[in-house]
């Protein structure tokens, strides 16, 4: 059954696959290069989903909720899927208990739903870094180092790898880890590089000498694929990292030298470092925390954000990816540093 999974994305007929968390930053490029690719797309969406771009691309949208179950079966039986890309989640939420509804929760109902049909589909996880937490300077995570996460938000994207690893002998199941992930479309990324264009000053939490994981969403999305087409799956009593993979950018930068690689994008000479004492960053998580209660909205930076980016390096090594599915990046970090301010400018973000 694995092998007839493992090579379905490489067949002429166009391969029926469903997509959730298809209106995201991740979701939209990965539903285009499907279609690309000549595949037959289905997306779950919620009822609140932007979903032009979806519709424009030609994807077949089922409307409902990852969390329910009844949902996922719906848009598995329309689909048809032969794969599922799992990329639905919550970066941000009020509740930790959100975190977890979403996060651990859509993944169990997404596996469930997977189980229950005849031809089992391959269901690919999109998980996080922040699932095994920090590391040393210089020892960047592996596949089968014991997570450790700091924050509620990787508590609970290990939640969900946990929940489908209750799955692994009935679905054949891989899951990817990726750092942070930046490309067209982004504001997450966009955010650090504004301060750098307006004044020349790029702001570094802590005072140590931390370092960073990076992907480019392009770079990211053909992982995804190559997971899906020949990806180890993720076994009951299995070794541990088996059927993980850490997908990254070569670069292992600091805050202050990502800063002046942002910087040298813009087509500047250089940024002005601006470290942060520890203090103060945790402050303006609680600052951003009461306004979150206040607003009831969560926000980018708060203190469960906060707590991820002082506790350590956040670098993993793709060495795995490289040998088990032939996958590296396009290009250079700076490379594609260079090619994101392009499309801001392009855009009018910056």
């Amino acid at each position: 059954m694995l092998n007839h999974y493992n090579t379905t994305m490489n067949n002429k007929v166009p391969q029926p696959v469903l997509v959730t968390g298809a209106s995201g930053f991740i979701g939209q490029h990965l539903v285009r290069r499907l279609i690309d690719r000549g595949c037959r797309v289905s997306c779950l969406v919620r009822a609140t989903s932007r979903i032009d771009e979806l519709q424009s691309a030609g994807a077949q949208l089922v409307t409902g909720d990852v969390a329910d179950p009844a949902s996922i079966g719906r848009a598995l039986a329309v689909s048809q899927a032969g794969i599922v890309f799992h990329l639905a989640g919550l970066t941000k939420a009020l509740r930790k208990d959100d975190f977890m509804r979403v996060n651990a929760g859509g993944v169990e109902s997404v596996a469930a739903a997977c189980a229950d049909r005849t031809d089992k589909p391959v269901l690919v996880v999109v998980s996080s870094l922040a699932a095994v937490g920090p590391c040393a300077v210089g020892q960047p995570r592996v596949e089968s180092d014991t997570p450790t996460p700091v924050s509620n938000y990787g508590r609970s994207k290990l939640a969900g790898e946990q929940a489908a690893a209750r799955y692994a002998g009935v679905v054949p199941i891989s899951i990817v880890r990726p750092p942070i992930v930046f490309g067209p479309g982004d504001r997450g990324m966009l955010e650090m590089f504004r301060p750098i264009a307006r004044w020349g000053i790029h702001a570094a939490p802590g005072q140590g000498e931390l370092c960073l994981s990076l992907i480019h969403v392009t770079d990211l999305v053909e992982g995804l694929l190559l997971a899906a087409e020949k990806g180890e799956r993720l076994h009951h009593n299995g070794s541990p990292g088996q059927g993980i993979y850490f997908m990254a950018a070569d670069d292992y930068p600091t805050y202050a030298e990502l800063g002046q690689t942002m910087a040298i994008a813009l087509g500047k000479k250089r940024a002005t470092v601006v470290r942060l004492p520890g203090p103060l960053v945790k402050l303006v998580g609680l600052c951003d925390d009461a306004m979150t209660r206040i607003r009831q909205r969560p926000a980018w930076v708060n203190s469960d954000k906060i707590t991820e980016a002082l506790a350590g390096s956040w670098t993993c090594s793709s060495a795995k990816a490289h040998t088990h599915l032939g996958w590296a990046p396009a290009a250079t970090l700076a490379e594609r540093l260079r090619e994101v301010v392009q499309w801001y400018r392009h855009a009018g973000w910056l």
